[in-house]
């Protein structure tokens, strides 16, 4: 298939207000072999999106979701290295001729108390921001000519709360997330009409990356308004309601049971 993004293709109406199907669209979702993008890759399928599922090392898990999925396919690339980053685009569209949502969830962490600041070394900080921030950007920048021609193209971006007030695994990760609320607000305001942008900003959501969290789970279900923490389906019914919100772009929506609030 041709990956010309001005190739003439046969694209699908945009849907009515309230079709919550997704037949015809093609949803790249990266760092989906587990946890939020696993959860998200299932509700897309469900609705009728061909899903491409992406993960930087655990390709079994990623290759037995694409698997589980109608349509679907695997694609291993690790989004921080700008080659990779741009060779997974090309091959959905090779494989797809098409991108209509991209969601930028591949991302990483190290936890270190905030007031550790000697462990907090530049490595840490080159080594998170590469795959959180400049990797998101690459796999954007690669995917932005496909996506001005799709009828509703868009890219939802997985955030933090972190990155919205002063908490999280550690402060390179808090400052990556950071600056990721804000590329989507700048992207949004850049590539408006053509291309929506959003984000969501989980609190703390129970997946394997979180499972011996003990203590942190315990002051969330403490302190959040609804007595929980989340789970990746929380987060991932937030990414669909955005991704059905046709006049929404440039926000970023906490997904924290209230855990601002307190």
């Amino acid at each position: 298939m041709s990956t010309d993004p001005d190739a003439t293709a046969t694209q699908p109406s945009p849907s009515a207000p309230g079709d919550e199907s997704l037949a015809g669209r093609v949803a790249l979702v990266t760092g989906s072999s587990s946890g939020i993008g696993a959860a998200l890759a299932r509700r897309l399928a469900r609705l009728g999106a061909t899903v491409v599922v992406n993960s930087a090392r655990s390709v079994e898990a990623g290759q037995a979701l694409a698997d589980q999925l109608p349509g679907a396919d695997y694609v291993q690339a690790d989004v921080a290295r700008e080659d990779e980053a741009r060779q997974l685009v090309e091959t959905v569209l090779t494989r797809h001729g098409r991108l209509d949502l991209l969601v930028n969830n591949a991302g990483t962490t190290q936890v270190i108390p905030h007031h550790d600041l000697d462990a907090a070394t530049p490595e840490v900080w080159r080594r998170i921001f590469d795959v959180n921030v400049i990797g998101t950007w690459q796999v954007t920048v690669a995917a932005v000519p496909y996506l001005r021609t799709a009828p509703d193209g868009q890219v939802v971006n997985v955030s933090s709360l972190a990155g919205e007030r002063p908490t999280g695994s550690s402060i390179p990760y808090a400052c990556s997330k950071a600056a990721l609320s804000h590329m989507t607000r700048l992207l949004a305001n850049t590539l408006g009409p053509d291309i929506r942008v959003n984000a969501v900003a989980p609190g703390l959501v129970d997946t394997p990356w979180t499972e011996d969290w003990d203590a942190v789970r315990s002051f969330v279900t403490a302190q959040a308004p609804l007595g929980r923490t989340a789970t990746p389906d929380d987060v991932a019914e937030v990414v669909l309601g955005l991704v059905r919100s046709r006049y929404v772009t440039g926000e970023v929506v906490l997904v924290d049971g209230g855990v601002h609030l307190r």
